[in-house]
């Protein structure tokens, strides 16, 4: 039998109850036994929908319970530092949604006490567990599409709700920090380098105050990545990667489906459609796959499969975005 990691649940957030607690309940290393909210109805409440044990009316409590291995981090984007802080010191590993934080001086705070701890952290790229996109990194380092030149991403959707926690400010909200963080750390991931500047252009929504609309150029040792986010445009979503010889269409690369395969077409000319290749990756739940992965790192010991020193480079990346929008300028990134 698989040793699985008991993991517990900080608060009732919509993406733990409704994706990524489901989504673990079916891992094979992993075993969601405790949820924990500010109140304990709520938190009675989802713990009887989701088939969890144990339900506590505080996150003090949570992070007592000495049966709880990890703790999954689904609170605004705001209290994540704090909180994983507040994890890691009371002895347990943590798996923190992204934006892990808001600042790379915070995600250095975050590996000193990790250091400290001993004990093993992570921000939720739940893409970079999804096997499409290893697929794409196979096909790559294996020189398929040739040398890799440049990637293009989009991503949006339509939400102008003042009270959604994705538009408030002061909580970390607009496009960048809650979806243009993906393509950013995609790009990154296919071109296996930091990007050395960045310029960029945002719009920001004149009653919220966060970016609605953001635009940036990456400028990699190897290449350019582009890319788009929005938070009031219609639902779409893309990543492209073009190489000397071919280029490479994710087609559904961030919200991929549970119930159907995703598809990754390769082209060698863009005018003859019966040409490209399709690679067809079969129906997964990439939620699954970042619990399991994380879990086994435990188990291990191991290194986990996204280490917060590339989270502080994802970080980096989005301020100096939010400069260079300001400024008009290229600005440098640095850690």
């Amino acid at each position: 039998m698989n040793k699985k990691i008991k993991w517990g649940i900080l608060s009732t957030a919509n993406i733990g109850t409704g994706q990524v607690i489901p989504a673990m309940q079916k891992g094979q290393f992993t075993e969601i036994v405790a949820i924990a909210s500010r109140n304990l109805s709520k938190a009675k409440e989802t713990a009887d929908q989701l088939g969890i044990l144990k339900a506590y009316g505080s996150y003090e409590e949570l992070l007592a319970d000495i049966s709880v291995d990890a703790i999954y981090i689904p609170l605004p984007n705001h209290l994540h530092v704090e909180w994983s802080i507040k994890c890691l010191e009371a002895g347990k590993h943590v798996l923190c949604e992204k934006p892990i934080a808001l600042n790379a001086d915070d995600v250095k705070k975050l590996i000193d006490t990790r250091d400290k701890t001993g004990k093993k952290i992570s921000e939720a790229f739940m893409v970079r567990s999804h096997p499409q996109w290893l697929k794409a990194l196979d096909l790559v380092n294996k020189g398929e599409l040739g040398e890799i030149k440049a990637v293009q991403g989009f991503f949006s959707y339509f939400n102008n709700d003042s009270a959604n926690i994705r538009n408030v400010e002061e909580y970390g909200g607009g496009s960048l920090w809650d979806i243009g963080c993906y393509p950013i750390n995609t790009s990154r991931f296919i071109f296996n380098e930091m990007p050395r500047r960045v310029v960029a252009i945002t719009e920001n929504d004149p009653e919220f105050n966060v970016d609605r609309l953001a635009s940036a150029i990456l400028d990699f040792p190897s290449g350019q990545a582009v890319f788009t986010s929005a938070t009031q445009l219609s639902p779409y979503q893309r990543m492209s990667i073009f190489g000397t010889k071919k280029h490479m269409e994710i087609e559904i690369p961030f919200n991929s489906p549970i119930d159907k395969p995703t598809r990754i077409f390769i082209n060698d000319t863009v005018t003859r459609d019966e040409e490209r290749t399709v690679v067809e990756l079969n129906a997964c739940d990439q939620y699954t796959h970042q619990g399991d992965n994380f879990s086994q790192a435990i188990i291990n010991d191991s290194e986990v499969p996204l280490p917060l020193e590339d989270s502080l480079i994802n970080t980096a990346t989005i301020k100096a975005i939010f400069e260079s929008a300001k400024t008009g300028q290229w600005v440098n990134i640095s850690i």
